[in-house]
């Protein structure tokens, strides 16, 4: 018997390795049956031993024949399956062998192990609870290996924290499968067994509120009591009761005591309620908060915002399903459609799927490749723009539904059995029944049906048909290839025309019968719009959220509401909420305090937004009213034999309404035995404490508290310790009662009593307050003060912004210190968001007042005002007006008695205070402001100045630092009102505040007061000048000069008057500058001709005119004139040159220069002329000095100088300067002998700054004073010189000039060295290093050099 193979395709659209087809033959070559085996190995060829049973030659030629035909068909979809994907090997991974759950003991190894098939060859991954395993990271407990398929994780040296979930995870191009596995592991010993466990959730979040692209965590502290050495409760967060579980997006984590949850860039999917369930084995706690998503702000104004919850369903192999939700933001139009984009895993490259948008909020996307994987976003557009991508969806793999989730493989026998023919096999299956529409739009259709009750041990395929409504014609939809899923989409139809659609089975017996038509389907839009909810009711809820109840929206395929509200008054319409919800229900969060709001809500689905519902009533954001919470710390303050006065602190809540009384509830106590609780009172006390009466001596009672509001009676307080009716013999005061806070702040608080019930024997002279943090024990109370102190209040500083504190107060009085009273706390030193303090104002009539202002007023909430925290009753002092959330105190005389603390609470608030303290310099500055106020001065930034202008005009003027439109000056003289007119012209600029009155000149009556008088409203200012005597006329002269001389510039002027200078050749140059006009020049009033010797001396060259003396002699002396003359008129300017000059002065200097060092011989004359004209002569004992190199003399300015560079010993002696004209002479003397040669060194510096800076001088860092050593001089703002007098060696050092003004510091250094000649005689280097000739200096004959040029 021989067996041979045949390949048989099934009909799939995705190509796997078809089952081989074994015929059985005998020997003449006649086929006489067939078998497919149960098992066929995938990796290696194995041989099998096959079981052959004869069947009948005529059932083997029919099933021939109809074999032949399928072939075929099939060859063609191989061919054309082979087109759609060119690689028919791959295939996604599966599990041959799973790993196994295993128990195991402490300190054990387990290995888990799995066999994993698929091509390419998947990768594995192990996860412990959901977390990646990184067996690298961890070699002492982790070890994972694969071969060959096989792979394996051991866990090494268990221990109770291994117990867990472990998945492993295969993975490549085609899928993902997982598999799980649990191990438990044992000790022995169950710690928790018998163990009840109590759960506490403290440190909750709040509700929260982000913004798309922000990172948000949310937190609570669980505490599980009794701790359990290694048991750790389950910890589950949901959102919209849906677990989360670990992804990009959210990262949770649990560290023994505080469990977080982490949204990385919040989107508006993340928006809902989160819930925190920590699970133990003896039950559950949770906590829940909403988070709210507010959108991004958008790029173009008016756009709309980005879609949200984009999913896939109905993924096939070519085509998949997007549906996502409709933002709650249109923007300022209508959302005209969207836009999705498709992009495949691996890529950045997005690809607009659409052309045009769609309305629906649903779209089969086509045309994708078989096996491939794909993320999808959408964009909504409107008439401004397009927005901002949603989120992306998860990715979905283009694949047939039937090829994901293959059925399990039968177990492999190891035998193939050949049995009679089946009566099943070969039967063609039955009709698909209930085949209906589940989706109509324009666009696309969406059949669905439920397969076939006969379809034999074949797999089953589906043809869909459709006619078009008034044909018999049925086209068969897919023609090319049957589908696997009862589900199809088609496509390609013409909106509005009427189809009706049916279905047929298949497999290799052939085409079953057609389905019953789903009747006529006409293609459009079916999904309707949703109606518009009801009407929608607000109520009070928090101070910042808002309840709201709607009525449902009349639609199918609800997707859910968004709510919107808007502030009384404003056309701003606001969302609540950024997800669509599905209740009836809201709260509303984020509202702000006090705010009139009113809202709205509409529904959605696939088709679009509903009409908006009608307005709801306006609703005022506060606090709904509710029963008080519950009183606290009732204490006993006082015991008589038949009665005892109790104590109890009111509720930290009121419910939002005002405390209207209190109910005390009383009974027995004997040992362990309780009596029943009892009234005490019928009608509610007004007071926090009250004296029961009527009780039996010496037994003991218990008592307990409940407080009412107009909602309701609160629960019961604790109930009190057992209190013993009899009378105190205690000598010390009792504790104080009513302790309270005002004022919480970041570090401070105000904390206030009432004092005690009981004083003891002696009346209570004072108070010690103690603090201490919440958390630390009894040995952290400390005394917020050292003496008693008086007052029944008291600020406490110093406190740690985010701590809480608690508070107790001890009475004093002459017998000591009583107990401490009830704890009041704990109080956290935190500032209320929004919190104000008081502030004072005084008004433009100078009116004093101090001004509170409150955000968060309730119904029936009122301020309070206090002086030293005592309610003010006297309104003499001070008068109270409140306007909405203001408050404000008005003095209505402030003086001393005013002084003091004042406060203002806020009724039914959290303890909405402030205070302001005024002290008496406080008093008296507001009073000044308040004077200020009344009686206004308009400021001036310059009081008022005259300037002389052009033409001999004289302008007064002044500026103001601010004024307004409406200011009015007045200008007066001597107290007489001025106007403009032909004399006086007036100018006021609003805008600079500069105020100009222009005179066109100075008269003998113009002497007298000048006067600026200005009004502004109120404000009035007045400057004054005063121009009388000496200073008026010398004015007067100068108007009359610059008058004059503008007229003189008038005709022909002199630009420049006559004058001189010398030139280097001494030639003595009259010059002047004139305009082009005739000029005549004359000497002692004797003009000079065109024709004189003198007139070859005048040049001019444009408007610059000389005179060229030369060689200036006695005969040159004389009065030059020059005259100028044209059709305007003339002009004349004179030269005397008859004065004779006179040296006034004679200095010498020493100066140390880079050239060397020299002295100056210096001579001051009368005047410049005198020096320039004469020529000066230098002589030394009676011989004449000659010009050198060494030796030079000249003139500069006032002085006539004779300068020797590197002086020596020979130059000593008695210097001689002769002026002579030819007719007088000046002769000058100067010993350059003894001291004046010898002693004294001068350092000059020139210095420059603007303003003139300070000048000091140091040596060796240490600054030097003027005394009879060092003379130091600053002289013209400009020379600092020192002059240091019997030089010595020890006047060696470094020195430094140090100037300094507003605009910075600077300094010039230099180093002064003294040396012997004796010791410095030999050494040539020195004489190369300092070039310089020695200098004698007294009889220690020392050399004296420096660094810098002084």
């Amino acid at each position: 018997i021989m067996a041979y193979l045949c390949e048989v395709v099934k009909l799939s659209p995705l190509p796997k390795r078809a089952k081989r087809t074994y015929l059985a033959m005998d020997t003449d070559k006649e086929v006489i049956g067939y078998v497919i085996p149960v098992f066929r190995a995938r990796e290696a060829r194995e041989a099998m031993e096959v079981k052959v049973e004869k069947r009948t030659r005529t059932t083997h030629i029919r099933e021939s024949a109809e074999r032949m035909e399928l072939g075929k068909t099939m060859e063609e979809w191989a061919e054309f399956r082979k087109k759609m994907n060119p690689d028919s090997l791959t295939h996604r991974p599966e599990f041959i062998v799973k790993p196994r759950g295993q128990t195991v003991w402490e300190g054990k190894t387990v290995k888990l192990h799995c066999t994993v098939a698929g091509w390419p060859k998947p990768r594995i991954a192990w996860y412990k609870n959901n977390v990646l395993i990184d067996a690298k990271a961890h070699p002492e407990k982790y070890a994972v290996e694969s071969n060959y398929n096989m792979h394996s994780l051991e866990i090494k040296n268990c221990d109770f924290i291994d117990t867990a979930q472990y998945h492993v995870s295969a993975l490549n191009v085609k899928g993902e499968v997982s598999s799980v596995a649990t191990i438990v592991v044992k000790n022995g010993f169950c710690a928790e067994h018998g163990v009840t466990f109590e759960t506490t959730i403290i440190d909750k979040f709040e509700v929260a509120f982000g913004r798309e692209g922000e990172t948000l965590s949310l937190g609570c502290t669980v505490i599980v009591y009794p701790t359990v050495k290694k048991y750790q409760p389950e910890v589950v967060w949901y959102r919209n009761s849906v677990p989360l579980k670990p992804s990009k997006w959210v990262h949770t984590h649990w560290s023994g005591e505080r469990a977080t949850v982490t949204l990385v860039h919040l989107n508006k999917e993340d928006e809902g309620m989160y819930t925190l369930r920590v699970n133990t084995k003896s039950g559950f706690d949770t906590y829940s908060a909403y988070v709210f998503v507010r959108d991004a702000d958008v790029e173009v104004e008016g756009v709309p915002v980005a879609p949200l919850d984009v999913r896939c369903h109905d993924a096939n192999k070519d085509y998949v399903v997007v549906t996502w939700k409709q933002p709650a933001v249109e923007g300022s139009s209508s959302i005209l459609g969207y836009y999705i984009d498709r992009c495949e895993v691996g890529t950045h490259h997005w690809a607009q799927c659409n052309d045009s948008p769609v309305k629906y909020a649903r779209f089969p996307v086509t045309g994708l490749v078989e096996g491939r994987s794909y993320i999808f976003r959408v964009r909504a557009l409107n008439k401004e723009g397009v927005s901002r991508p949603s989120r992306v969806s998860e990715a979905v793999v283009a694949m047939d539904p039937s090829d994901r989730a293959p059925g399990p493989s039968a177990p492999f026998t190891g035998m193939i059995k050949f049995t009679e023919e089946d009566p099943t096999v070969g039967v063609v299956p039955g009709e698909p029944c209930d085949v209906v529409v589940t989706e109509a739009t324009k666009s696309y259709v969406v059949l669905a049906w439920k397969p076939p009750v006969q379809r034999g041990h074949e797999g089953v395929m589906y043809y869909i048909e459709k006619c078009i409504s008034g044909t018999d014609i049925w086209q068969r939809v897919n023609t090319g290839m049957p589908v696997k899923s009862p589900r199809f989409a088609l496509f390609d139809l013409a909106e509005g025309k009427s189809y009706s659609f049916r279905v047929r089975c298949c497999n290799s017996a052939g085409v079953g019968e057609a389905s019953v038509s789903t009747g006529e389907i006409t293609v459009g839009d079916k999904l309707e719009l949703p109606s518009a909810p009801g009407n929608p009711v607000a109520t009070r809820n928090t101070d910042t959220s808002v309840v709201v109840i709607w009525g449902a929206s009349q639609v199918k395929h609800l997707v859910g509401y968004y709510i919107e509200y808007t502030v009384v008054g404003t056309d701003k319409w606001m969302p609540c909420n950024n997800k669509p919800v599905k209740q009836t229900r809201f709260v509303c969060h984020g509202l702000t305090t006090g705010t009139n709001c009113v809202f709205r809500v509409k529904a959605v689905n696939a088709a679009g937004y509903s009409q908006s519902s009608p307005d709801s009533d306006a609703v005022v954001v506060q606090a709904a009213i509710s029963v008080p919470g519950k009183p606290t710390g009732v204490s006993l303050v006082e015991a008589v034999k038949d009665y005892m006065v109790l104590f109890w602190t009111a509720p930290a809540s009121t419910g939002g309404a005002d405390i209207r009384g209190y109910f005390v509830d009383y009974r027995t106590v004997k040992g362990d035995v309780v009596g029943k609780w009892h009234e005490m009172n019928h009608k509610a006390l007004t007071t926090t404490s009250y004296k029961a009466e009527n009780l039996k001596e010496n037994v003991f009672y218990q008592f307990q508290v409940r407080a009412m509001n107009m909602a309701g009676v609160s629960k019961a307080s604790l109930a009190s310790a057992a209190l013993e009716c009899k009378e105190w013999t205690i000598t010390v005061a009792g504790a104080p009662v009513g302790l309270h806070v005002l004022e919480v702040r970041d570090t401070s608080v105000v904390v206030l009593w009432e004092p005690p019930a009981f004083n003891g024997r002696t009346p209570v002279n004072g108070y010690y307050l103690d603090v201490k943090k919440a958390s630390a024990g009894e040995e952290g109370w400390k005394a917020a003060h050292e003496k008693a102190n008086k007052m029944k209040y008291m600020k406490v500083t110093g406190l740690k912004a985010g701590t809480s504190y608690v508070f107790r107060v001890r009475a004093q009085n002459l017998a000591g210190v009583g107990k401490p009273s009830a704890v009041l706390g704990p109080i956290l030193a935190q500032t209320h968001p929004g919190t104000k303090e008081i502030y004072v104002d005084v008004d433009d009539d100078g009116v004093i007042s101090m001004i509170f202002e409150c955000s968060e007023m309730k119904e029936g909430s009122e301020f309070v005002w206090s002086k030293n925290y005592q309610t003010i009753t006297d309104t003499s002092r001070l008068t109270i007006i409140t306007e909405q959330g203001k408050s404000r105190a008005i003095f209505n005389s402030p003086s001393l008695e005013d002084l003091g603390i004042f406060s203002c609470v806020v009724t039914n608030t959290d303890g909405i205070s402030s205070s302001y303290t005024l002290t008496e310099e406080g008093l008296k500055r507001l009073l000044d402001i308040s004077h200020d106020h009344k009686f206004p001065v308009i400021p001036f930034k310059s009081e008022m100045a005259m300037d002389l202008l052009e033409k001999g005009r004289v302008r007064f003027w002044t500026q103001v630092e601010k004024c307004t439109s409406a200011c009015q000056v007045e200008y007066i003289f001597n107290d007489v009102i001025i106007t403009e007119g032909q004399k006086y012209t007036m100018n006021f600029d609003k805008s600079t505040g500069i105020i100009e009155m222009f005179m066109d000149s100075l008269e003998i009556t113009d002497e007298g007061t000048f006067t600026f008088n200005l009004v502004d409203g109120k404000a009035k200012g007045t400057t004054s000048l005063v121009l009388i005597g000496d200073e008026f006329r010398e004015l007067q002269k100068k108007s009359e000069f610059e008058r004059a001389e503008w007229v003189r510039k008038q005709g022909p002027h002199f630009v420049e008057y006559l004058d001189f200078t010398v030139t280097p050749e001494c030639n003595v140059l009259l010059k002047c500058k004139v305009i082009k006009v005739t000029i005549t020049w004359s000497k002692d009033s004797i003009e000079i001709a065109e024709d004189d010797e003198d007139a070859q001396k005048i040049e001019r060259k444009d408007v610059d005119l000389t005179f060229n003396i030369g060689k200036i002699s006695k005969a040159d002396a004389g009065i030059y004139e020059v005259f100028l003359r044209d059709d305007r008129g003339k002009d004349k300017s004179t030269f005397n040159l008859t004065d004779a000059g006179k040296v006034l002065s004679v200095a010498i200097t020493a100066f140390l220069s880079e050239s060397g060092f020299s002295v100056y011989l210096i001579l001051s004359v009368n005047s410049p002329m005198s020096i320039d004209l004469y020529a000066p002569h230098f002589s030394i004992r009676d011989a004449k000095i000659a010009a050198s190199e060494r030796v030079k003399s000249g003139v500069t300015g006032e002085q006539l100088w004779l300068k020797i560079n590197e002086p020596t010993e020979k130059d000593k002696g008695k210097y001689t300067m002769d002026i002579f004209d030819g007719k007088d002479g000046v002769k000058r003397v100067f010993d350059l002998t003894g001291k004046a040669w010898e002693e004294s060194l001068n350092l000059t510096g020139n210095v420059w700054g603007e303003p003139v800076p300070e000048v000091s001088w140091t040596k060796n860092d240490r600054e030097l004073v003027s005394d009879e050593r060092y003379k130091l001089k600053f002289e013209h703002g400009k020379f600092a010189s020192i002059t240091i007098a019997a030089v010595t060696t020890t006047d060696s050092g470094k020195y430094a000039l140090l100037v300094k003004n507003k605009y910075g510091t600077e300094a010039g250094e230099f180093t002064v060295s003294v040396y012997n000649p004796e010791e410095e005689e030999n050494k040539e280097e020195k004489k190369e290093r300092f070039p310089l000739s020695p200098i004698t200096v007294n009889t220690l004959k020392k050399y004296l050099h420096s660094s810098s040029i002084i």
